[in-house]
């Protein structure tokens, strides 16, 4: 079964297409990158997959149950850390943990564990008493991510997640999230317009202007003697999106585990 099926989303603000006939799976365990420039329609296909918005054509499942028809088993099984930070800033860590495990109904003695155990695994555990107003920008996302996983979710979703940090925080935050992947099979969608938050072997979804112009591993979308930078611009006619310390495809997660990984960023760098 896979983690999340997207089956021909489409969605309309007006008479302004926003989405059009999107589809698409994430696999457990799999770290999926949706790649788009702003106002592709990335935040809107969030919106739609957390039922912040009603659909208006196809399905979404997650872990085989229907979004429209089966909501709360569905979104059960979802964690979601939106771009916009939605953290109660005078509130501390530990407050703003426990009433979100309250709305997920969890009892007080697992809230308790469960706080215990994503503070510690954020390494956040020092600043539970804290105010949010007090934590930099990455500490915030760590406790927005926290908060995401105290359910126990298999779904992930960041929508633009790495928006307004430094360079160490995306690349400590990507490095992180993909650890939850390999560690706990997590099945991760990552909005970005980031090509330097991308890694070769991770499936890659290419979003302009509310269609899906390309998807698969991101070394299968690099046409020879291109990297994926050009890719990315043939593909959606955009410039490239990156920041002043923009790092090399294939090295975004830090030291390769094998040597096929290697190889396959080697061939998306060509």
């Amino acid at each position: 079964m896979n983690a999340l099926e997207v089956e021909g989303i489409g969605f309309n603000y007006g008479a302004r297409r926003a989405l059009d006939n999107v589809g698409f799976v994430t696999e457990r365990g799999r770290f999926t990158a949706l790649l788009g420039p702003n106002g592709a329609g990335k935040s809107t296909l969030i919106a739609l997959l957390t039922r912040l918005y009603d659909l208006q054509q196809g399905e979404i499942r997650v872990e085989g149950y229907s979004l429209k028809s089966q909501p709360r088993q569905a979104l059960q099984r979802m964690g979601v850390v939106f771009q916009q930070s939605t953290l109660d800033l005078d509130l501390t860590v530990e407050q703003n943990l426990r009433y979100h495990a309250a709305l997920h109904g969890l009892s007080s003695a697992r809230a308790r564990l469960r706080i215990d155990m994503e503070l510690e695994r954020q390494t956040l555990t020092e600043r539970r008493r804290s105010k949010v107003r007090e934590l930099n920008g990455g500490h915030r996302r760590r406790v927005e991510i926290a908060r995401a996983l105290l359910h126990e979710p298999s779904v992930l979703l960041l929508d633009e997640a790495s928006a307004g940090l430094d360079p160490a925080s995306r690349q400590g935050l990507n490095d992180h999230v993909r650890q939850l992947c390999r560690d706990d099979g997590m099945s991760v969608l990552w909005t970005t317009h980031l090509l330097d938050e991308v890694l070769a072997d991770d499936h890659l979804l290419v979003l302009k202007q509310g269609r899906l112009v390309a998807q698969g591993p991101a070394a299968s979308l690099v046409d020879d003697e291109e990297d994926l930078a050009a890719s990315f611009s043939r593909l959606t006619g955009e410039g490239v999106a990156s920041t002043s310390r923009a790092r090399p495809v294939g090295t975004a997660g830090g030291p390769r585990d094998t040597a096929s990984r290697d190889a396959t960023a080697s061939q998306v760098r060509s």
